[in-house]
């Protein structure tokens, strides 16, 4: 029963967190909040939730991952994919290098394959902790689209680099051709399993419905389980769960283009996607806090061994947490410099960003709880039954890491990127505007096509028709004056069946224009959601 009590508890102290968040005079970042919240939680319950590594990563991490893959454009991400892959696999190995050797250096205690494997584990960002930054900080969006991109795809090459770590540190060997064999199969069979069980669910659903028809809620059920399904799959396959969440995801936003959901469905469906978003957000990071008193008391008093000063602990910690925002600003200015010098071999055109841009990019690897997850899953014991050396010392310097990237990044981003250009994204084929445009077209084609065919009908389907035909030219700064009508009802009827005709024709000229990526992926959305609105207010009249 106290447990329930503790979980209940962490669900108004997300509630709570929100309405902080705004009260307090300084503006402080969502998930500090979240953290102060759940480690006064612990200390009312005398105990928070423990944090089981496994059932973390299973109830947490695949549908935040699924989401964010699922919403993420589409065109910022394939158009600066090379930066991205820079950032998500090159930065990785470079801050596993450089953070291990300096964890080594700074603790000799700490054998090295420890200090590499602590190193890998706080190497990637989390896409949740970015997310939750980038929600209050304007930033401009090819920026923001970079750092989204590598927080959805440096865990792979993280955890791989952990995984083995904690392999030489439990056994004292190392291979590297094996260790780039199991990172090639854990990213490329985890990708494969995100795309290829989400076109199975979704394709046998679509036979399902149509054969059997639809149930309310069913649809979106189904697309709540994707996530986990794809995840399942890919861990029972040794590959990266983590990676099939997040191809799931986008694999998903280019099935949804082929428009077989409902009006219905999709407003559900990101209605039930928002609130579980938050609420997961907010519950990881509550959780987080919840850790943390036993942390610092497991770092200070280490079972078996004699107890760390305080302020030696916090000087490491202060250390390691300004060495990662180093490393990432060498690796941000030797990547940048080496791009320029190849579209100046290319002939291309060369835009040398500022210093503020690598500043942002560099204070902008915010952690998170996946951080604290993965370094929670440090084994106990070595081989011959010694205890596991450093552990606790690990999870202290991983939660500090946490914590003291998000201070940073809630505190240097407002400054940094106040007034700061980027290099203009390229613009979409179409802009709102003009699929705007193209789809109202497409709406009074359908409709001139319907009054052709319906010639000689009833006086009513004229009028109804020639009503819906007005809406539409206006909409196109044609003005007409409203029609009288004797019949209201039948009126009424008939005219929501042209309008509904002509919502259908906007919603398909919309999806054609996302499917060629004419359009962004967030103006298509747009637009699809005020026509499902409209499309749910006639069926409901």
């Amino acid at each position: 029963m106290e447990t329930v009590e503790v979980v209940l508890a962490m669900l108004v102290a997300v509630i709570a967190s929100a309405y902080l968040a705004r009260l307090l005079p300084v503006a402080l970042p969502l998930p500090l909040i979240q953290i102060a919240l759940g480690a006064v939680i612990s200390g009312v319950f005398r105990h928070g939730v423990a944090l089981d590594p496994d059932i973390f990563f299973l109830l947490f991490l695949p549908p935040l991952l699924f989401v964010d893959g699922w919403r993420i454009p589409k065109i910022g991400l394939f158009r600066d994919k090379a930066t991205i892959l820079e950032l998500a696999l090159g930065l990785v190995m470079f801050t596993v290098a450089g953070a291990g050797w300096l964890l080594h250096w700074m603790i000799p205690a700490m054998p090295l394959a420890v200090a590499f494997a602590l190193a890998a584990i706080v190497a990637p960002t989390d896409p949740v902790a970015v997310s939750s930054i980038t929600a209050r900080v304007p930033m401009p969006p090819r920026l923001q689209h970079i750092i989204e991109g590598e927080s959805l795809l440096n865990d792979a090459s993280g955890l791989v680099c952990f995984r083995f770590a904690v392999a030489a540190a439990m056994t004292g060997q190392f291979s590297p051709t094996r260790a780039s064999l199991t990172f090639l199969w854990i990213a490329l069979a985890g990708v494969a399993a995100g795309v290829a069980i989400t076109v199975a669910i979704t394709r046998t659903h679509g036979i399902l419905q149509r054969r059997f028809g639809e149930t309310d809620g069913v649809p979106v059920l189904i697309n709540l389980l994707t996530p986990f399904g794809a995840y399942l799959v890919a861990e029972r396959l040794n590959a990266s769960g983590i990676l099939a969440a997040v191809a799931a995801g986008v694999t998903m936003s280019y099935l949804e283009l082929s428009g077989a959901a409902t009006p219905g469905t999709r407003i559900r469906r990101n209605v039930i996607w928002d609130t579980l978003q938050f609420t997961l957000n907010g519950t990881m990071f509550v959780l987080l806090g919840e850790q943390l008193p036993d942390i610092v008391r497991g770092a200070l008093h280490p079972a078996g061994g004699a107890p760390f000063d305080l302020a030696w602990l916090a000087g490491r910690a202060l250390a390691l947490s300004v060495g990662l925002v180093l490393l990432r600003f060498a690796w941000v200015w030797i990547s940048l410099q080496l791009t320029l010098l190849n579209r100046k071999r290319l002939g291309r055109q060369l835009f040398k960003p500022r210093l503020r841009v690598m500043l942002a990019t560099s204070v902008s690897g915010v952690r998170g709880a996946l951080t604290m997850a993965g370094v929670m899953t440090l084994p106990l014991s070595l081989p011959n039954g010694d205890p596991f050396p450093a552990r606790q010392l690990a999870i202290f310097l991983a939660a500090t890491v946490i914590v003291f990237s998000l201070l940073l990044a809630s505190a240097a981003l407002p400054a940094v990127l106040r007034g700061l250009t980027m290099p203009d994204e390229p613009e979409a084929t179409c802009s709102e505007d003009d699929a705007r445009h193209a789809a109202t077209q497409a709406a009074i084609t359908a409709l001139e096509q319907a009054q052709k065919a319906d010639a000689g009908t009833a006086d009513q389907h004229g009028q109804a028709l020639a009503h819906v035909l007005r809406l539409y030219r206006h909409r196109l700064a044609t003005a007409d004056a409203a029609v009288g009508h004797s019949d209201a009802q039948a009126l009424q009827r008939t005219e929501r069946q042209y309008r509904l005709l002509a919502l259908n024709a906007e919603r398909d000229t919309v999806l054609r224009l996302a499917r060629r990526m004419d359009v962004s992926d967030e103006t298509a959305r747009k637009l699809l959601r005020q026509i499902d609105l409209l499309e749910a207010r006639y069926q409901q009249d």
